[in-house]
């Protein structure tokens, strides 16, 4: 039954990688197992017997399909079943397309379908680059054109060492994680996160990994060798020669002068009777090719574009090629949310919020790694007015996911770890205008908005991207590439970081790979353009994180427990912890290690929860005072409440610094009061005194002294009072108001 079934081996940073032909999805174009330790991942490419009808780009889907029963885990949904995409697995799909697409004829308008479906997870092999692999593999075997194969490897960074495709306990400790897809000669595709690493150890790594795919690449050239399909033609779409020379015999000039401005909406206005004055004369002429002429025209943009750059350096909007455009930034322009930020570049601008929480707060994740919450989260959104255009809003697309996980991953360097700030922090980046690299204003807006809201950030962060022109041997680089560069051009080199060094990458390519000496280029020119937008516009409107928080963010105290005090703290049915809560105005969390988070927008609300908490938590002390309430009168005294379950009796004799009577004279249920614990008796009993309080705290004289009234010097009950003192692991919140 599987006669064509045939096994490849090799080995990659030390584990068996085993791709499987001939067995599984034998109807599919190309398909392969990958077995890289115990992840297996089925890879299948297929492409549709004729062209899609009516469109004007290269019909391509990549799905990285996550499966829960690769760790052993059934989907928490309702329906009981894997649903949307993950946003993971969406991530995975984008670093698998971006290196393959580019290999593909640009001129084919077959649908073609790449699925890489995980079905075993080994967290010491990465599921998402034995995909890679794999679909590689599948298409590299198939009948589908093509000019791959391409390889990726992860390459981490630990303890001065480079280590390609690192463990889990390695990927803990690392500090970049760099995946690298490369052929055999040019590097297709960088993404990256990084702690701030230099460039020549980001460069010397990069290309330590294309080394390691070059071998990769020819384990998988032997595969096609022994079961590859022979490529079939395919129809072409692109216009034919006689119809662009004429199109740009009679339109190059007008499209010459409509492209020379630094406004979008101006130019977009120019191209408008161009395109409609081509169309009028072509459509008679050439009725065959009628759908055609706005091909024709892009192609003549694209031809003008990178003819200015290359032969006269010049730019569509007149700037040097490493100019950046006009910059600005500002903060607080939001009344009431906890933090704001806008960046403006040219004509794109990308406001940021940020928004505080709790931990309760924290996004639960059901994925097939480890990871559970994330408590710091980006979001990015792309309406479509920010290009001028109309359209119903939707849901966030992969373009929007991705560009939101960049900005989360340039960022997530310098956020403070939860015990230094306990809040979950959500940033949404709104893209208000967009000409150009969003995602670095994004990164940019973020930096401000988070300083502003009073986050101790490590360090801030800028982002900005180069563009790349090339033609044979010849290549341009220029910095802050607008959209019609990015359009026309051939790369989108985006890097992002502090001034200590890089914190992500994402590299972006419309042709089949970069040569070393681009890719230094880049680096170089990204970190002196992201260190003047640093120095030059963004430090000079917020130097550093503020010290307080905003107003209208939560207040937060954290303190830690006995964890056998746990169940006393929140009582049973809850009662306890919810009295705290609607007593203090507050909200509680407690972990199971014993960690209590204390959040109220108040700080006095929050301390007075962490009062009754600690009091709770800890066996009272004879000499501690404390601030009760009166829960019972009997004619001998009154029984005072100190804390949930915790109240002790104060005799009448005991009541005030004078004689009391009747115990109705000095206190009544419900009065707030302060009391001393002058016994504990065999039985836990505690014995309180108003007076002792009274004469330690308020510095009032008994009546027998023979002086009367009050000393004028009182202390202030709500400072650490008496002999009380609080865990010497209390932290977090108290200094940041």
């Amino acid at each position: 039954m599987f006669e064509k079934f045939k096994v490849f081996e090799t080995t990659v940073a030390g584990r068996p990688l085993v791709i499987e032909t001939g067995k599984m999805a034998q109807l599919a174009g190309g398909s392969c197992l990958v077995r890289y330790g115990e992840t297996n991942v089925l890879c299948t490419a297929t492409m549709s017997d004729k062209p899609r009808e009516g469109v004007d780009f290269f019909p391509l889907s990549v799905d990285f399909e996550e499966k829960l029963y690769s760790v052993g885990k059934i989907p928490g949904s309702f329906q009981r079943r894997e649903g949307r995409a993950s946003e993971k697995a969406m991530l995975a799909s984008r670093v698998i397309d971006r290196p393959i697409r580019p290999l593909f004829p640009s001129d084919m308008r077959n649908d073609i379908g790449v699925i890489a479906t995980v079905m075993s997870v080994d967290p010491d092999c990465l599921p998402e680059v034995a995909a890679m692999w794999g679909v590689s593999t599948a298409i590299a075997i198939s009948e589908i054109p093509w000019d791959g194969p391409v390889a990726s490897v992860s390459l981490g960074y630990v303890d001065g060492e480079y280590v390609i495709n690192p463990t889990a306990e390695q990927r803990e400790n690392t500090e970049m994680t760099v995946t690298v897809a490369s052929t055999d000669s040019l590097v297709a595709m960088i993404e990256a996160g990084a702690n701030e690493i230099p460039n020549d150890i980001m460069f010397e790594g990069i290309m330590l990994a294309h080394e390691e795919n070059k071998k990769i690449v020819e384990f998988i050239k032997s595969i096609v060798r022994e079961v590859g399909k022979e490529k079939i033609d395919f129809q072409s779409n692109d216009p034919s020669p006689k119809l662009y020379e004429a199109v740009k015999a009679f339109a190059e000039e007008s499209v010459k002068e409509a492209l020379n401005t630094d406004d979008k909406r101006v130019r977009d206005e120019r191209l408008r009777p161009i395109f409609n004055a081509v169309h009028e004369k072509f459509e008679e002429e050439f009725p065959e090719e009628a759908d055609k002429l706005d091909d024709c025209l892009d192609n003549l943009q694209k031809h003008i574009v990178r003819r200015w750059l290359l032969d006269e350096g010049k730019r569509v909007d007149g700037r040097g090629i490493d100019d950046i455009r006009p910059l600005n930034s500002q903060v607080d322009l939001l009344s009431r949310t906890h933090g704001s930020g806008m960046f403006t570049r040219g004509q794109t601008q990308v406001l940021t919020v940020t928004t505080l929480g709790t931990a309760r707060d924290a996004q639960m994740l059901d994925g097939i790694d480890e990871e559970e919450e994330k408590r710091y989260i980006h979001h990015y959104n792309f309406p479509s007015y920010s290009v001028g255009e109309t359209r119903p809003p939707r849901g966030p697309g992969r373009r929007e996911i991705g560009h939101g996980a960049l900005a989360e991953k340039a960022l997530i360097p310098v956020i403070p770890p939860m015990e230094d700030f306990p809040y979950t922090i959500r940033l949404v980046s709104e893209v208000l205008s967009s000409n150009g690299s969003t995602s670095q204003g994004a990164i940019c807006a973020s930096t401000l908005s988070l300083m502003a809201a009073g986050v101790p950030i490590k360090a801030p962060v800028a982002g900005i991207s180069c563009g790349l022109i090339t033609e044979g041997e010849r290549f341009m680089t220029m910095i802050d590439i607008q959209g019609l560069e990015d359009f026309y051009g051939d790369m989108d080199f985006k890097v992002a970081g502090t001034h200590k060094g890089i914190t992500a990458i994402q590299m972006d390519l419309k042709i089949h790979g970069l040569t070393p000496e681009i890719i230094k280029e880049a680096l170089m020119k990204t970190q002196k353009a992201r260190i003047d937008i640093l120095d030059k516009v963004m430090l000079p409107v917020i130097s550093e994180p503020r010290e307080e928080l905003s107003k209208y963010a939560p207040k937060m105290l954290i303190t830690k427990i006995d964890v056998e005090k746990i169940g006393d703290i929140i009582g049973k049915q809850g009662k306890v912890i919810q009295k705290i809560c609607a007593d203090c105005n507050c909200k509680v969390d407690v972990e199971e290690d014993g960690t209590v988070f204390i959040t109220a927008l108040n700080i006095e609300d929050a301390r007075t929860a962490l009062e009754i908490i600690e009091t709770i938590a800890k066996d009272p002390e004879i000499g501690a005072v404390y601030k009760g309430i009166v829960t019972r009168l009997m004619q001998f005294g009154a029984f005072v409440e100190i804390a949930p379950g915790k109240e002790g009796l104060v005799h009448i004799s005991k009541l005030d610094v004078k004689r009391v009577e009747k115990v109705e004279d000095s206190v009544n249920v419900g009065d707030q009061v302060i009391v001393k614990v002058i016994e504990i008796d065999d039985q836990g009993r505690l014995n309180l005194s108003r007076r002792d309080a009274l004469i330690e705290i308020e510095g009032l004289v008994p009546e027998n002294d023979g002086t009367e009234g009050a000393r004028p010097q009182r202390k202030d009950f709500n400072r650490n009072s008496g002999n009380r003192n609080r865990p010497s692991n209390n932290r977090g919140g108290n200094n940041r108001k």
